[in-house]
């Protein structure tokens, strides 16, 4: 399959909708909202296999970083694909992998960041002008393709249940 594009820039709408798509496609897929950004949007973990050794890794923690996220979810992409067909990544069997481990990736760290340096927060919104108004603070860096601030200097909030659900 090829759900992930790797071709343009990522947001977090276009890694709702291809976490959506690949649910349909792999229902084994445990997706779980652990928090929202300050910007209300819901920050998805997934988790691949159901194994007790536990592996946690993360994309895009800062807005520059959008990239990570492609690479992570192409990762889970090709990760499925070769568990639908009794495959192998990196010589490794992944039905083999699925029952003695459990892969937790939260592809979107920030997707506030993201949104606003991939272009995909409206520049006329209060919040891209709140976004501008702290860059002005530093013209050292050029806005928004150099920033690395997090909107109001807070990334996510955390649900309490994180640890419990997964």
């Amino acid at each position: 399959m090829n759900i992930v594009p790797t071709n343009k820039p990522y947001s977090s709408l276009v890694l709702r909708q291809n976490l959506a798509v690949l649910n349909q496609n792999y229902p084994f897929l445990n997706i779980q909202t652990v928090g929202t950004s300050v910007l209300g949007v819901p920050i998805p973990v997934i988790r691949l296999g159901t194994g007790p050794n536990r592996v946690f890794y993360s994309a895009s923690i800062h807005a520059n970083e959008w990239i990570t996220s492609v690479l992570l979810m192409k990762f889970m992409e090709d990760y499925c694909d070769a568990y639908l067909t009794n495959g192998f990544l990196a010589g490794k069997s992944i039905r083999s992998l699925f029952r003695q481990s459990s892969i937790f990736l939260m592809p979107m760290v920030n997707p506030d960041g993201v949104d606003l340096v991939t272009g995909a927060l409206n520049e006329n919104s209060t919040v891209y002008g709140q976004a501008v108004s702290i860059a002005n603070r530093y013209p050292s860096i050029p806005f928004p393709r150099g920033w690395k601030a997090n909107i109001h200097g807070v990334s996510f909030k955390i649900y309490q249940p994180f640890c419990k659900v997964l």
